[in-house]
């Protein structure tokens, strides 16, 4: 993150967008660049380790506007929705500087704006343009939380000049959790792995900006220090907690809650027989609602492709998730013979599961990598139970596995009593979307339709927080 030359505007942000060897982008407007103008269509290519631009050779290659308020900049085919199931190809175009570096052996395009600049096309992105201003408000005041600690987070890591690791591995155990500590050389990315932004290609109108405008500076805060403000779109009826899908770290703003005023009774979903009735029970909550108004707030258009999410169900063959397990993590376990639950957090949600084969067994975790593994793109969230339909009469073995956790030996599959007992299908049923840390969009949706205020929805997720203007 850059300093800012004035306190009234605000940092400035940079935000990796795309990578390629070859980029091609339009410059709306002129543009500075090493001490030369230019404008309209160009091409960047990789070369030997540098950046190929019109025929001349750099190491960085920096695209400043000569008009911010009128000119912009396009990109084309950025994807989007990276290894969701709408994942798309589209050309974006954005306000600010275009920088490009090289990393590895690809070019990267990094948009570098003012932050509340940066929000409004978060907001956009994120939300529908017909959302209540008080959830808009609510989610400028989380993402500008969200990127300032992460920056400070990223300061506080180099700084220490300690080893960070984001996974633990063994034979038998992986345990790794994703989030923006991958990227080393800009603030953020572009894409749902940081928080979704596009730009100006999607219009913004009147009451995002007026969302931001009316928080500006605005973050919240616990004990003098700027939040981890994580969010998810749906928590499932429970708030999941910082430390089980991230670092174990926990954050006392950032622990379990339900998702009502009406009911603050929480299960133990660490406990697997309370998961399992949670999990295929609906339970009240704000976030269980299917009121297609309230949920067009939250969801754009691909993201409304998504119909059922507060509770789901998604089955495979054993020869689909045998192959979809072995493509996505790399792993041969053989033939998937069970999928055993080995620690859920407090939303119910699996922080480690156990994979038997044939061939290997291993427990894997924490809860994206559960979802990624067990999905083409990404499982609606790992706060599921399984059911096992077995052996020739297709019957369902809905046995408590947890407490044959320890007990389970891959026996000899040549027998017929094996054979029988292998699962010839896999039911997954499960809760919520995302990882229901944080914030609830479409529960905050629901809050806003109700009345509440974008404060009282940030303290209902946000347990002791308060919010603090900066600047």
């Amino acid at each position: 993150m850059e300093e800012p030359n004035d306190v009234m505007e605000g940092p400035k942000v940079s935000v990796g967008v795309m990578s390629g060897q070859r980029i091609e982008f339009v410059l709306n407007g002129m543009h500075n660049y090493h001490g030369e103008k230019s404008e309209g269509s160009q091409v960047v290519n990789f070369s030997h380790g540098k950046i190929e631009f019109r025929g001349r050779i750099f190491n960085e290659l920096l695209f400043e506007p000569q008009q911010p308020d009128s000119a912009s900049f396009k990109l084309c085919n950025v994807t989007i929705g990276i290894n969701f199931h709408w994942e798309r190809k589209e050309d974006q175009v954005f306000k600010g500087a275009l920088k490009f570096i090289v990393e590895g052996e690809v070019l990267t395009a990094i948009n570098i704006l003012g932050v509340e600049e940066y929000l409004i096309s978060v907001i956009s992105s994120e939300m529908s343009a017909n959302a209540s201003l008080q959830l808009l408000k609510a989610h400028a005041v989380i993402s500008r939380s969200w990127l300032l600690a992460q920056i400070d987070k990223s300061k506080e890591i180099n700084d220490s000049q300690s080893g960070y690791s984001t996974m633990f591995e063994t034979e038998d155990e992986l345990v790794r959790w994703y989030d923006r500590e991958d990227h080393k050389h800009f603030d953020i990315c572009a894409d749902d792995h940081c928080q979704r932004y596009q730009g100006i290609t999607r219009s913004s109108t009147e009451i995002v900006k007026q969302a931001v405008e009316q928080t500006r500076g605005e973050l919240l805060m616990y004990d003098g220090k700027i939040c981890d403000a994580r969010y998810s779109k749906s928590c499932g009826g429970v708030f999941e907690e910082f430390q089980n899908c991230w670092e174990n770290q926990p954050h006392p703003y950032l622990i379990k809650k339900r998702d009502s005023k009406m009911d603050q009774v929480i299960p133990d979903l660490t406990q697997e027989p309370e998961a399992e009735k949670w999990i295929l029970s609906s339970p009240e909550s704000f976030c269980n609602t299917s009121d297609k108004t309230i949920l067009s707030q939250v969801l754009n258009n691909y993201d409304q492709e998504t119909v059922n999410f507060y509770r789901w169900k998604v089955e495979y063959s054993q020869e689909e998730l045998s192959a979809l397990i072995f493509k996505r993590s790399g792993v041969d376990y053989g033939v998937i013979l069970d999928l055993m639950p080995v620690e859920r957090g407090t939303s119910g949600r699996l922080l480690k599961l156990k994979i038997v084969g044939t061939k290997k067994s291993r427990i894997i975790g924490k809860e994206l990598e559960i979802r990624r593994t067990l999905s083409e793109s990404h499982l609606y969230s790992s706060a599921f139970v399984v059911e096992k339909v077995t052996g020739k009469s297709g019957k369902v073995d809905n046995s408590d596995r947890s407490d044959k956790l320890h007990k389970t030996e891959i026996s000899d599959m040549d027998n017929s009593s094996g054979k029988n007992d292998i699962p010839v299908r896999f039911i997954l049923r499960g809760a919520g979307w995302g990882h229901g840390v944080g914030l609830c969009q479409i529960g905050a949706a629901v809050m806003g339709e109700r009345g509440f205020g974008y404060d009282r929805i940030l303290t209902h997720y946000f347990t002791g927080a308060e919010i603090v203007k900066l600047y």
